[in-house]
């Protein structure tokens, strides 16, 4: 059974969403001055040498230009997405691909130079050619040592998978929720699963609180930030150029871009605080 979590994701360019940037006031500032606004990037880095994508990714043609899918993939017939141009594109040349009507597509491993805008391709590896280990998302695991006679249920009568949905609502409710998500513990017996919660208040008193309804195993931990803290920022940094998608976890937001040499990660890091948000790019260096 793959955990259940309670993330924060919010997705921009393949769903078309258009959010607005929640900037607090300040005081007055001197008008001469640059303020982080100002100084915030402007539009997709370019790249000095060649870039790969992380693996094999969709490029898909439903109109004059063939682009690669590097976001969201809506995966109907045939697929969709919003991806960014690529140059000199020739599907003879690329024959492990689908096509209905008009519209190609396929998967492939793409290697080729970044202008900012366009993706030139050098190299196109076919994903059923591609040499590599498949992606797997880590579980979270639990934070908590693990009590004295090991993770156990406590109440037999409050460790039933209605519990858990019940615990996991009231959860959300809590003063200070950040966020909640399942350990399965190599398990799918709901009652052997361990609930997991991180809150900013009091923790005494939300565990107190969710014992009221869950017998089974039980984590909760002290949070930086609430949800609500962490799904204005998200929103915040959809504003800026290239964006795939933000998500939230353990008071890290994951900001996905198209292409960062670096200087967004630095640009996050003087605004927000190193540490706060982590930039993964999906155009990287090429080897070499």
């Amino acid at each position: 059974m793959t955990p259940r979590r309670s993330r924060l994701l919010l997705s921009v360019a393949a769903t078309g969403l258009v959010a607005t940037g929640l900037v607090g006031c300040g005081a007055e500032t001197d008008p001469a001055a640059t303020s982080d606004e100002d100084a915030a990037p402007t539009s997709i880095p370019a790249a000095a040498g060649q870039v790969r994508t992380w693996g094999p990714v969709l490029v898909l043609q439903d109109g004059p230009e063939a682009v690669a899918c590097l976001g969201s993939v809506a995966y109907t017939a045939p697929p969709q997405c919003t991806g960014q141009p690529l140059a000199g594109w020739d599907w003879a040349k690329h024959p492990e691909h689908s096509a209905r009507d008009s519209v190609r597509w396929g998967d492939f491993a793409l290697t080729g130079t970044w202008d900012g805008e366009t993706l030139e391709v050098t190299e196109a590896v076919p994903a059923a050619e591609y040499d590599s280990e498949p992606e797997t998302e880590e579980s979270p695991g639990t934070p908590c040592s693990e009590p004295e006679g090991g993770w156990r249920v406590v109440d037999e009568a409050k460790a039933s998978s209605a519990s858990l949905d019940e615990t996991l609502r009231r959860a959300g409710q809590l003063p200070g929720y950040a966020e909640s998500w399942l350990d399965t513990n190599d398990t799918s017996r709901p009652e052997e699963q361990i609930l997991n919660v991180r809150v900013t208040s009091d923790v005494r008193a939300a565990e107190d609180a969710l014992r009221e309804t869950w017998g089974g195993p039980l984590c909760v931990q002290e949070a930086r930030y609430d949800e609500a803290q962490l799904v204005e920022l998200t929103t915040e940094l959809q504003e800026l150029p290239g964006v795939l998608d933000t998500s939230a976890w353990g008071d890290v937001v994951a900001l996905a871009v198209v292409h960062d040499d670096g200087s967004v990660q630095e640009w996050v890091d003087d605004r927000y605080g190193e540490g706060r948000v982590e930039v993964r790019s999906a155009l990287v260096a090429a080897p070499g």
